[in-house]
């Protein structure tokens, strides 16, 4: 949930703010760079439709603004796009994000790239098929090029597909094709350990001094025995390895 900033904004405060995703960019317009930290959020109820907002940093303070700046359009998308993550790179503001809705089982990426950051997103493609179950793709900037960490999820009954889990994936480039991305490499399964199963929203960083020590934050969940829409409790985990090769 996001907080610390002025508010007013009515849009996003049916199900409050989530999949924060921070990307620091040029501005054209100003001509400066700027820092930005996009999120989700829904008019109508917890369950979406979604739109994607930003808050900018003036200084000071996060500062809203009064409308979304990215909403579903194509008929591909549902009606509905969520979990951006994105990166300020080759003069451009790309972005990576989930369209559809868990509930309908149907769960597309999506790619998009704007020159600001704000308006006029265009190359607006699928990044990757409903067949992937593709839940979130972090794409950094590293010495060797760029690589992504990014989560497969289950939303079907019975056991997930060995599949399901995070993976790594690298390019020489910021590629806005899955196929571009060379081959996956699995690092963490949807094992039940207890305290989560079913892995999403994984973030990437690298020890300073170790250009080959990789600590992965992602989201996890666990079923608590509770009735309710709210059955289950989110938890936060850290995988540490070595970079695959």
């Amino acid at each position: 949930m996001l907080a610390g900033c002025a508010s007013g904004v009515t849009w996003d405060l049916k199900d409050g703010r989530h999949c924060p995703a921070y990307v620091r960019g040029w501005d054209p317009e100003n001509w400066k760079w700027v820092e930005l930290i996009y999120y989700v959020g829904s008019a109508e109820n917890l369950w979406g439709p979604y739109a994607i907002g930003f808050l900018e940093w003036d200084g000071k303070q996060w500062v809203e603004q009064a409308e979304p700046v990215f909403v579903a359009k194509e008929n591909w998308e549902h009606g509905s796009v969520y979990e951006p993550n994105l990166i300020y790179a080759y003069g451009k503001w790309k972005m990576w994000y989930v369209v559809g809705s868990n509930q309908e089982d149907y769960v597309v990426h999506g790619f998009a790239e704007s020159t600001d950051g704000r308006s006029g997103w265009t190359e607006r493609r699928i990044f990757a098929g409903a067949e992937e179950k593709m839940f979130d793709f972090c794409v950094v900037k590293t010495a060797e090029g760029y690589e992504a960490v990014y989560s497969k999820v289950w939303l079907g009954k019975g056991p997930a597909p060995s599949g399901t889990g995070l993976w790594w994936s690298r390019a020489d480039g910021v590629e806005s094709e899955l196929s571009g991305w060379g081959k996956p490499v699995q690092i963490l399964t949807a094992e039940d350990r207890g305290w989560h199963s079913g892995p999403w929203k994984p973030s990437l960083q690298y020890e300073e001094n170790d250009a080959r020590k990789m600590f992965v934050f992602f989201d996890g969940i666990y079923k608590t025995g509770h009735g309710g829409p709210f059955s289950y409790a989110f938890t936060m985990g850290c995988l540490d390895k070595d970079r695959p090769k």
